[in-house]
């Protein structure tokens, strides 16, 4: 049986959405292959494993009662997870600490969401150990969490999106200079953090004086802000692609039910929610959508475009926003809340059987990169004498 290391949390707003997809991560993994191993990063940044983190209860208490602070080495092909063992001093020996193997990971399972987890730092951990994970690698998801850098991507492929512009946080101290570059959009509008997702930071804008404000929100969350212009009376529609390179699978569509402009954080996360289980699957939304055939064809073509256009892997829900029969692909999720199981179980994959297919295509991948060569023969040093200098 394989240990899979499934880590969560982390140092990001999104941190309790983390928690909740860990939760249902370890809840519903094959335990006749594998062996789940809770990685629970906390807010401050260390790493913890124990029983007691396999329990949601535990962190709407915060009781880790059995919690052991773990850590890696980022030491290539080390696929230990470690701990400081305290020695307690004993007769002609002192105190000491030892550093011990708590577990030995087989692969890791990502379900960490935000900053410094769905951006490609925790995935360049790992690839500098050589251990196989879940989902995009650190290219891909770094160009997935940047809106901006996302935009300038899917434009290159002639994917569909709003007019928008970004700004950096340094140019806030001219406001007047940014509203000023917007007036060429057209209003309403949408200000958001470029690097972060579950509605955080966002605000829609219906004049100069709300934008300002606006811009003044999202500099609290991130050092780059995108102002993007609004789709009015939109449906939104989302869907997933599941796989990697262009063996891909895309879900059935889903229209959230009740949506204006902006789904809140709150109603994403918390409304009807009692547990892991069910965030996301009990919200208000009519799966599969009702769709033209033509309109749903174009979504589920522009989602695998957008998904092959970052060089996706594992699985990512493409949000879209629909005026009549154009859509317009909004943002790209490459670690979804959930990982997106309610999109497939509608068509009849389990969630349990979509967590093994996830494993799978992790290992697959770690597996492709390895027959890399990542050295050449060279006498490159016996062609200086001393120094830098050539």
């Amino acid at each position: 049986m394989e240990n899979i290391g499934v880590i969560f949390g982390g140092r990001s707003v999104e941190h309790e959405v983390s928690v909740i997809t860990g939760m249902q991560i370890i809840e519903n993994m094959d335990k006749t292959k594998y062996n789940p191993i809770p990685i629970y990063i906390t807010k401050s940044g260390k790493f913890l494993s124990g029983e007691s983190l396999k329990n949601f209860k535990a962190y709407k208490n915060q009781d880790f009662h059995d919690g052991v602070e773990v850590f890696f080495k980022p030491t290539y092909g080390d696929k230990n997870l470690y701990f400081v063992k305290h020695n307690e001093k004993k007769l002609f020996k002192p105190e000491y600490d030892s550093v011990e193997v708590y577990e030995k990971i087989d692969a890791i399972f990502f379900a960490l969401h935000g900053t410094f987890g769905e951006d490609g730092c925790t995935q360049g951990l790992f690839e500098l150990m050589g251990m196989p994970y879940t989902g995009c690698g650190v290219m891909s998801a770094a160009v997935g969490m940047d809106k901006v850098i996302m935009r300038k991507v899917f434009e290159s492929e002639n994917i569909p999106m709003t007019k928008y512009k970004y700004f950096y946080k340094e140019e806030l101290k001219n406001l007047q200079n940014i509203v000023e570059k917007c007036k060429d959009l057209k209003y309403p509008l949408f200000v958001k953090p470029a690097n972060l997702g579950s509605s955080i930071g966002i605000s829609r804008v219906e004049n100069a004086l709300d934008l300002s404000k606006a811009l003044e929100v999202a500099a609290h969350y991130d050092r780059k802000i995108i102002v993007e212009e609004a789709v009015v009376n939109p449906r939104e529609i989302n869907v997933a692609v599941l796989g990697y390179e262009n063996d891909l699978r895309v879900s059935a569509a889903e229209e959230p039910l009740g949506f204006k402009d902006l789904l809140k954080y709150e109603d994403k996360y918390v409304s009807g929610s009692k547990g892991a289980k069910s965030s996301q699957k009990h919200q208000n939304k009519k799966l599969p959508a009702d769709l033209t055939p033509s309109l749903e064809k174009e979504i589920k073509e522009l989602a695998k475009k957008s998904f092959m256009a970052i060089d996706g892997a594992g699985v990512a829900r493409i949000d879209f926003l629909v005026d009549g029969e154009k859509a317009y692909v909004n943002e790209i999720n490459t670690l979804p809340g959930s990982i997106a199981f309610y999109l497939y179980e509608v068509d009849g994959l389990k969630i349990e059987d979509l967590i093994t297919k996830l494993i799978e295509l992790g290992k697959t991948r770690h597996s492709e990169r390895a027959e890399n060569n990542y050295s050449i023969d060279s006498n490159l040093f016996n062609m200086t004498s001393y120094g830098a200098k050539i």
